[in-house]
């Protein structure tokens, strides 16, 4: 059952030869441009070709390529961006800079998006001097070990892209290929990393070089075999970690093609926006602005601290969060489902102890009214705020929201409630919202 299962997956992952010979021939290309252009520049530069494609582990339907412009370490960081950016713009017409831990270019390719990417070519993991520089050590650890497992690792990526715990980016902290790669390196097989996944505690330790010197607070620590000092799986949240126990276990309990390619999840309609909603009792908010022109490894995490500051300073008015969520598109949302989103117009401030003379004094002369209750002085004091949506008009620029968010927000912003919030009308988002209410 489970073999004929992993062999139609593999029929439908596993690009076919034509397409491994078009990608081939197309990064050849792209390399001898980038040396080229090196040449014409008297650069001691040369193309690479790194990640999934170089060790073929690349399944039908990824279309990120990336390729790498070494650079001799001596050179500086200021010409390794500039000079690298140049080269990168003269091989690619139509691209778009990015920036990550320094700029890029990425590329577009015959469908392809191509990453063309400076680093420094450091003769030692430990010389490093920018985080893709481990990147070739990556590289040339697996490109041996890994052959003759290039299925399994692509069953393992499509299996945890279709229970949706794949990808290290900061918008999903899930599982890298790399990730994946080690972990069949490690068990072997699919089937023998959930296996050993069905019995994973948080803070397992996968130490494939006995490298035995780090120590985490992950869930998941798989230490870099190229670069002891780092953990592998530390983008994996603690939730991506326990859902992919929990599929690994269900999967081998009642195997299904499903779990591989679930069905696809529909936009929700406006109908069904103010069903839930009426059926869930709840009050939902939804903070809507223009997204900050920034990539989403910088964009996400200031979504993730703004939405903890914004529950923050709803808690802090005594209304309570049920739950929350963040999305982003060309608008971002910051999603609010309130438990309690409606406050009468008085609460109970707390005064000191009978016992304190000098507090109480100070207490009863402020509030005259106030009255003894267990041992304490209290007042009933007007609200400032009895409903959320107030309190996020007024006060969403006290929260600590990030450089890009909070200028953005600056900028202008929406406070949408519940049957409001159909005025979002991006599929994504609409997705995004099935997803939120269905789990």
């Amino acid at each position: 059952m489970i073999a004929d299962i992993c062999a139609q997956v593999l029929d439908r992952i596993t690009p076919s030869e034509s397409d491994e010979k078009a990608l081939d021939e197309l990064t050849v290309r792209i390399i001898a441009h980038i040396d080229r252009v090196a040449d014409e520049l008297n650069m001691d530069a040369h193309g690479l070709l790194v990640g999934s494609v170089a060790r073929d582990t690349w399944i039908v339907g990824e279309k990120d390529v990336d390729i790498f412009i070494t650079f001799p370490e001596e050179i500086s960081r200021e010409n390794l961006e500039s000079i690298g950016l140049q080269i990168a713009k003269k091989v690619a017409t139509d691209h778009e800079e990015r920036y990550a831990e320094h700029p890029y270019i990425r590329a577009l390719y015959g469908g392809y998006n191509v990453d063309i990417v400076p680093c420094f070519r450091v003769s030692d993991p430990s010389s490093i001097k920018s985080a893709v520089d481990r990147t070739p050590f990556h590289n040339k650890y697996l490109r041996t070990r890994i052959k003759g497992r290039e299925g399994q690792v692509r069953l393992l990526k499509q299996f945890m892209k279709g229970v949706g715990v794949y990808g290290s980016e900061l918008r999903t902290k899930g599982f890298s290929g790399y990730l994946c790669e080690l972990l069949v390196l490690k068990y072997g097989s699919f089937l023998g990393v959930l296996e050993s996944a069905s019995d994973w505690k948080r803070g397992v330790i996968i130490d494939l070089e006995g490298h035995g010197t780090l120590r985490h607070e992950d869930p998941l620590i798989i230490i870099d075999p190229v670069d002891p000092s780092r953990n592998v799986a530390a983008a994996v949240s603690l939730d991506n970690f326990c859902m992919f126990i929990d599929a690994s276990r269900e999967f081998l309990k009642e195997p299904s093609i499903n779990f591989f390619f679930p069905s696809p999840i529909e936009s929700v309609t406006d109908d069904e926006i103010a069903k839930e909603i009426q059926a869930r009792k709840t009050d939902l908010f939804a903070i809507v602005f223009q997204t900050p022109n920034v990539v989403e490894d910088i964009l996400y995490p200031q979504l993730y601290k703004a939405v903890k500051s914004v529950e923050e300073l709803l808690h802090r008015n005594d209304f309570r969060v049920f739950r929350s969520d963040v999305w982003s598109g060309a608008q971002s949302v910051i999603l609010l489902e309130m438990e309690v989103a409606k406050l009468p117009n008085i609460k109970k401030h707390i005064g000191p102890p009978v016992e304190s003379p000098v507090h109480s004094e100070k207490f009863k002369a402020k509030y005259t009214r106030s009255y003894i209750k267990e041992g304490r002085y209290v007042a009933d004091v007007p609200r400032e705020y009895t409903k959320a949506k107030d309190l996020l008009l007024s006060q969403l620029q006290t929260c600590g929201l990030g450089k890009n968010v909070s200028e953005a927000i600056t900028k202008g912003y929406r406070v949408l409630k519940n049957k409001q919030i159909a005025q979002i009308e991006d599929l994504g988002f609409r997705i995004f919202l099935r997803k939120f209410f269905k789990r």
